[in-house]
């Protein structure tokens, strides 16, 4: 099923999905899986250059090597912006902790260094946007890396959406969160 919301066209499977982060279990595999860096809108390069004194003392000496080399972004097309990576797949901005892949960006962030959290595609995560027409998609995007994440979220009983609703709110307003909240209490009766 597809809702719409002010300028987005929502899945379903944000509601019917349950879903919080275990990085206990995956390790932050996402900042190293997949086919390329972390989408990047355009507002936000320049966000991230305005940032990058204080990210730089986060990142590793492979980061700071690439970046240096080769910058932190790649492509050229609005929608085809995205962090650089490593050979071995990790993105450009990832450090590792206790056995943990974390963002740089993320990371500087919370210790009050920057005024710019980490890249909205990554925030939003399982949430997948995509453009069609003036509309937004909002999908949830299903991957094997995140198994643990659903088991995490169906015992825990949070659809996707609440777990996300920082970032959500971020993208498209507390107006439109809440909207989106009423729709779901409206899903559930049909359910």
């Amino acid at each position: 099923m597809i809702i719409e919301v002010e300028n987005t066209l929502i899945s379903s499977e944000i509601f019917s999905v349950n879903f919080v982060c275990n990085l206990e279990k995956c390790k932050g595999a996402c900042c190293i899986e997949g086919d390329r860096g972390a989408p990047l809108e355009k507002d936000e390069i320049r966000k991230i250059e305005a940032n990058l004194t204080a990210i730089r003392p986060y990142m590793t000496a492979e980061g700071l090597a690439l970046l240096d080399s080769e910058g932190f972004h790649e492509g050229e097309e609005i929608d085809d912006i995205a962090t650089t990576c490593l050979p071995t797949g990790e993105c450009v901005f990832v450090y590792k902790e206790n056995g943990i892949l974390g963002c740089a960006m993320e990371k500087a962030f919370k210790e009050g260094k920057t005024d710019y959290y980490k890249p909205i595609s990554c925030h939003l995560y399982p949430i997948r946007i995509n453009k069609i027409g003036d509309f937004d998609a909002v999908n949830y995007h299903e991957w094997n890396i995140c198994k643990a994440a659903c088991s995490l979220g169906n015992e825990l009983n949070v659809p996707t959406f609440r777990f996300l609703k920082e970032p959500l709110i971020r993208k498209y307003g507390e107006p439109w969160y809440n909207e989106v909240e009423l729709i779901f209490e409206e899903y559930k009766k049909l359910k």
